[in-house]
């Protein structure tokens, strides 16, 4: 089975977590002596749970072969988890609601070069799907004991494929 890749936008990615661009509808305002624009608190971090803390991270992926084939999801029930491009490449986020992962709820979405995702904890997502290129992700998540990454095979494996 080949899913549908969906752009992504705030409003089809909200049950997973938050986008994260700097855009007009964005809470935004000049700072620095009007030197810098802050598009502010864009994506809502949740990592104390725990005794958790914050951790910044860069995660490097390479692309995979096409079609990409997806056996399995991961969800970290103890925090949220944001990506955010560092390259100027195009990549997927697949998806699917918290809970008891449910797999004909799992979405796909084309991200673009400043867009970055944070999921919500509990929120099942593949790891990065990088395209085009080699690309690195800056990773804000959580840094703590306990187990916050559970990881599920999927009863029914799925392929991506770009056109």
């Amino acid at each position: 089975m080949i899913r549908d890749i969906e752009p992504l936008t705030v409003e089809a990615f909200g049950p997973f977590g938050d986008v994260i661009e700097a855009t007009p509808s964005a809470q935004n305002f000049s700072i620095n002596y009007g030197n810098t624009h802050r598009f502010h608190d864009l994506a809502k971090v949740d990592v104390n749970n725990g005794g958790g803390r914050a951790g910044i991270s860069i995660f490097r992926s390479t692309p995979l072969p096409m079609p990409i084939s997806i056996r399995l999801l991961e969800r970290h029930p103890l925090s949220s988890q944001a990506f955010f491009p560092l390259s100027p490449h195009p990549y997927l986020v697949v998806v699917a609601p918290p809970g008891d992962l449910d797999e004909k709820a799992i979405r796909v979405f084309l991200v673009q070069p400043g867009q970055g995702v944070n999921y919500h904890p509990g929120t099942w997502h593949h790891f990065c799907l990088a395209l085009e290129a080699e690309s690195d992700f800056l990773v804000v998540d959580r840094i703590g004991q306990g187990n916050n990454c559970d990881e599920f095979l999927l009863k029914t494996p799925f392929s991506i494929e770009l056109q």
